[in-house]
């Protein structure tokens, strides 16, 4: 391990110098087959060809020009974006480098459009128990776990924390003091847990009621990873806001703040930025994104994948597994001890003749799996093979 970075990773062994497909390759020349995509950010595996093309060609013509201007590839970005996420009822975007920033930049229009409607005093956002939503201090104050929380405080005030799925608790909180409600409509660090149809619709629901701002967190749903391009339509809801992120330029970092009606007009000039946010170069990465994800037949084979995992893993009725949850390719596996060692060993198993597989956790007991959507069927088996190889071991 370097000397050199600050220990803010449990990092583990491999140290990786190439990739192709759903494929990594580390310094020793070991292969592992990549279930987690870069935490959902390499939706489209390693080495894409038309995304390396896509940024060659980008960074021979432009790579970067301040938001005093527009480049044509920002412009047309941002077209394709709206266009594509337009049936949630989405018109205009704001482009920042994170789902962090995104989530920043929401809180911030829930909280200017109750303000400029109803004046101080209605500022406060309710988010739910589990929830993740970044690393800066006000986005920490937005997720709803403790122990994210610890030596980090004091944070942003005007939070507030419900369970997911408690129709009353959602009534009690959402009172004339609440500007917006921001929810992972599946929440991926605390488990691939997923919200029921009927709480969400309740909430749509009463926020229109309340003119209360319906914001989804998408960063790590979003995109395709649960088989409809945005997770809401899912729901069959449309969110005042949507925030997106990771995957949406296939590994160069970007981040999208979607607005719809009630929302699309709030920021002012001066109101908002970000210096790197909406650069050539990460949009003509996103542009390759949108053109291959927002596709019918794209969409549709991303859940029969997912189907097929959630399928096979069922079928062997593992003793040590208690339940397997997933929408699409995002699967959440609670086993019956810690997970990291279940990482370690899947990874260790690479020698030079075997191949390894690469695994996140989503909390101490859940093994949690993103894969590429490229992914073949045939590198799905593998991967569950090693999985299931693994499990018996440690069993």
């Amino acid at each position: 391990m370097s000397d050199f970075f600050m220990n803010t990773y449990h990092r583990l062994p491999p140290v990786f110098s190439r990739g192709k497909g759903s494929w990594l390759t580390d310094i020793e020349g070991r292969s592992y087959l990549d279930f987690t995509s870069g935490i959902a950010v390499n939706c489209l595996g390693h080495g894409y060809a038309p995304l390396v093309t896509a940024l060659s060609r980008q960074a021979e013509k432009l790579i970067h020009t301040s938001n005093y201007f527009q480049s044509d590839t920002a412009r047309a970005f941002a077209e394709r974006l709206v266009k594509a996420c337009s049936g949630a009822g989405m018109q205009k975007v704001f482009l920042a480098n994170s789902g962090a920033e995104a989530n920043e930049g929401a809180c911030k229009i829930a909280r200017k459009y109750s303000l400029k409607k109803y004046g101080a005093g209605r500022h406060r956002i309710v988010t739910l128990k589990g929830s993740f939503h970044g690393r800066t201090i006000s986005t920490l104050a937005a997720t709803g776990q403790d122990k994210f929380h610890k030596d980090f405080g004091p944070f942003t005030e005007g939070f507030a924390y419900i369970p997911g799925g408690d129709r009353r608790a959602l009534e009690n909180a959402l009172d004339n003091s609440v500007c917006g409600l921001l929810m992972e409509p599946i929440q991926g660090e605390s488990g691939i847990l997923p919200q029921s149809e009927e709480f969400v619709q309740a909430a749509a629901k009463l926020c229109a009621e309340r003119d209360i701002l319906l914001m989804f967190d998408e960063i790590q749903s979003g995109l395709g990873r649960t088989g409809t391009f945005l997770a809401c339509e899912g729901y069959n809801v449309k969110p005042d806001l949507v925030t997106l992120a990771k995957g949406l330029a296939g590994g160069v970092p970007i981040g999208a703040v979607l607005a719809g009606e009630k929302a699309a007009g709030v920021f002012e000039s001066g109101d908002h930025g970000s210096t790197f946010g909406g650069n050539a170069l990460a949009a003509a990465a996103g542009l390759v994104v949108l053109e291959t994800v927002d596709q019918k037949e794209f969409l549709a084979e991303i859940r029969r994948k997912g189907e097929g995992i959630l399928s096979t893993l069922k079928s062997w009725n593992h003793p040590q597994i208690l339940d397997i949850r997933g929408r699409g390719l995002m699967t959440g596996i609670d086993i019956d001890r810690e997970a990291w060692p279940l990482l370690e060993a899947a990874i260790a198993r690479a020698d030079g003749k075997r191949n390894g597989l690469l695994m996140l956790s989503a909390g101490p007991k859940t093994l949690r799996l993103l894969p590429p959507y490229t992914i073949s069927g045939a590198e799905i088996d593998e991967g569950l093979a090693i999985l299931k190889e693994c499990l018996d071991t440690a069993g």
